[in-house]
Formats: C-alpha cells, structure tokens, sequence
C-alpha cells in the first residue's frame, strides 16, 4: 500500500493474509445475512428502482475486471520481531525468507484487443497478474506500460478474443454536484456499485507535480483502486485512486484521475511502455500574498523559481532563482501546478517562450525544452 502521506491512505494495494481477508469477508457475509433474515423486502414498483442507474450498471459492468497481482517479497526478522531472542538461542543468522504478497485491485477494458486501464501501483513488481472478468473467467495478462508519476498502468489480457469496451469521456466537461458512480472490487468483492457526487475538481492533494484530481463522495474502499468514475451517459471520467482518511475508515472523501489526463499519456503507453515528458530543470513553488507582495506582483500568481539545474534548459536560457514564471508558451500560469503540466506536455526539443517577472520587470526569454528522466519534474 502506498503512503500518500501521513492522512492519505492509498485504498488497493494490500497485502493479504488468508486468515484476515477470511475474517473480515466473512463478518460482513454473516452480518448481511442476519439482516436479510430479520427483515422482508417490500414490493418496488420498476419506475421507483432507480433506472437510470439501473441501465448505467448493466452497461459499464461487463468491462470491469478484478487484477489479482502477485509478487514474492523478502522479510526478515529484526529485533522488533524477537530477532533478539532468536539470536541468543541461535547460533546462525537472523531468520531470513519470503513470502507471497498478494495485491488487489480493478480495472477496465479499453479496447476489444484487451488492454486495460488500472492503477501503477495496483500492479507494481508483479511477477504475475490475473485478470477476473465479470463472468467469472480468468486470464493471465501482463503489463504493457506504466507511469509511476501519474499512477496509472496499462495491462493486456493474454487472449485471443474481442472483448467488451468503456467509453473514455471528457472530465473536464464535469460539473460539481455531478451524480457519478463508482466501480470496483472493494475488499475482494466483485462488481460493487456505489453512488455519489463530483465534490470538487483540480484538487491537489499534496503527491505529486500532476495533482489534478476529482474528489468524490462515492463510497471508494481497499480495492476500488483502478476502477472507473462513470457520469450519467455511462463514460469513464475518471480512475479511482485514492482515499483520504484518518482511520482508514472510509469517510466520504475519495480521488479519481482525470481520464483527460490518461488519455494525453495513453498513446505512449501503447506504443513505447513508457511516458516521455518535457523538462526546464527547475525546482519552483506556489506564491502567497504576503510573497506576491515582495515580489511586487499586482496578485499571487505564477510560479516561483526556487532552484535551477546547472545542465537544465531553464539555466541555458538565463533563467534565474527568484523568477516568477507568468507564462509558458502562451499559456498563462496561474498556479505554480499549472507549469509541471504545461511543461510535461510539451514536445522535447520545442523552442517556446517564457514570460517572467523579474525585480518588479516583465522579461521574455526563449528556452528549448529537453527530457525528463525518470525522477525529474519540471
């Protein structure tokens, strides 16, 4: 499981002992039960059963997958695993050994070759990945391109078959107060449904330079991770990703990608397996009133400049530490998340334009942009 930080709890990958995924499946079956016992439904008319939902499900669920991956991990026993002890009645080493780490998650089918859109993490060091699809049968698949910065995976289904396909939307067309729903495979159940609203969009939640995600109140659990966020018109609008939480209890506050984000990348991750983004070489932060204020700027905009790499575009091309970055390539920034996007973007090798602000003095300056390695930003 990823630690998003100290309060965002990453909501799929889990490592699963037998005994306590047995527990907890089998509480919750016991308490449903004796809930269906105690109570007779009543009769609901069809026009009273939610039919808009009711068509949405039965279209969108049959390319929903469960991805089941596994890894070997290595554990050994320290002191905080009486290694202390063992040590004084043992004349070898530490117990050293392995054991199988089981990650569970979802994901949808994208196009009739097979290939699936899930979470990085979901399937991150797999050594084996199975695919569970709505009617029950399995297939192997394996991964086909991953980006760890925006967290997503692409994973083929090794099959010789048409499958099924969600439709892509366009996430940027959602409107808070939005109905959305929610498909996954909570805590290993299959094809659980819930329901809620686009809470707010372009939410930053502080992991990393792409953050742009849609909050929801959809209930979102371990294991939804890789699913879709559906509209009204049954297409995908987002991946569920996250969860905030400070118990791990879920409490109504969940994140989704952006699909318009994956789209941008999914070309790539077809062809090459991999993401190639632009690079200026800098470190750069938000800007504050009070910031904005020194620096002589009319209101916080931009992004500050806080650091530049010897070998970067952006120091070959005079930019300095303590430069407000306005503009990029004629787009405004308004935010200093605004660049990394922008950047990430832009074709390596483009000559663009960059509008600063420097010592209460717009600049213009032109810089090439080059390639981002694998832990390099903007």
């Amino acid at each position: 499981m990823i630690n998003w930080n100290a309060h965002l709890k990453n909501f799929c990958s889990k490592t699963l002992l037998t005994v306590s995924l047995l527990f907890f499946i089998g509480a919750t079956i016991v308490g449903s039960g004796l809930e269906w016992l105690a109570t007779e439904s009543p009769k609901v008319e069809a026009s009273q059963r939610g039919s808009d939902f009711v068509h949405l499900v039965t279209m969108i669920r049959p390319v929903v997958v469960n991805i089941s991956a596994l890894k070997t991990a290595e554990r050994s026993f320290g002191e905080q695993d009486f290694g202390s002890f063992w040590e004084r009645f043992s004349d070898g080493p530490l117990f050293q050994g392995s054991f199988s780490q089981e990650s569970l998650g979802t994901g949808f089918i994208i196009d009739r070759e097979g290939f699936i859109l899930t979470n990085n993490h979901v399937v991150e060091n797999a050594e084996k990945v199975i695919v569970k699809l709505s009617d029950g049968r399995e297939f192997g698949a394996k991964v086909a391109g991953k980006d760890p910065k925006t967290d997503i995976a692409l994973v083929k289904i090794d099959a010789q078959e048409e499958f099924p396909t969600a439709v892509l939307g366009d996430s940027d067309q959602l409107l808070v107060g939005e109905w959305v729903l929610a498909i996954g495979n909570p805590f290993g159940l299959d094809n659980t449904v819930t329901r809620g609203i686009v809470s707010a969009k372009d939410r930053n939640i502080g992991e990393g330079p792409y953050d742009q995600f849609i909050q929801t109140d959809a209930s979102i659990n371990p294991g939804n991770s890789g699913g879709p966020l559906i509209n009204m018109r049954g297409e995908v609008v987002g991946i569920n990703t996250a969860m905030f939480s400070e118990t791990g209890d879920n409490i109504g506050i969940g994140f989704a990608t952006p699909v318009n984000l994956v789209k941008e990348i999914l070309p790539q991750l077809k062809a090459t397996g991999k993401v190639t983004r632009g690079w200026l070489g800098m470190v750069i932060q938000g800007i504050t009133p009070q910031i904005a204020e020194s620096l002589g700027l009319d209101k916080p905009r931009g992004a500050l400049v806080a650091e530049i790499a010897k070998d970067g575009p952006a120091n070959r091309a005079g930019v300095q530490v303590g430069d407000v970055i306005v503009e990029f390539d004629g787009k405004e920034i308004k935010r200093s998340n605004d660049l990394p996007l922008i950047v990430a973007r832009t074709s390596v090798g483009k000559k663009v334009r960059l509008k600063i602000q420097r010592d209460g003095k717009e600049l213009i300056l032109h810089v090439t942009v080059g390639e981002a390695k694998e832990d390099q930003v903007s």
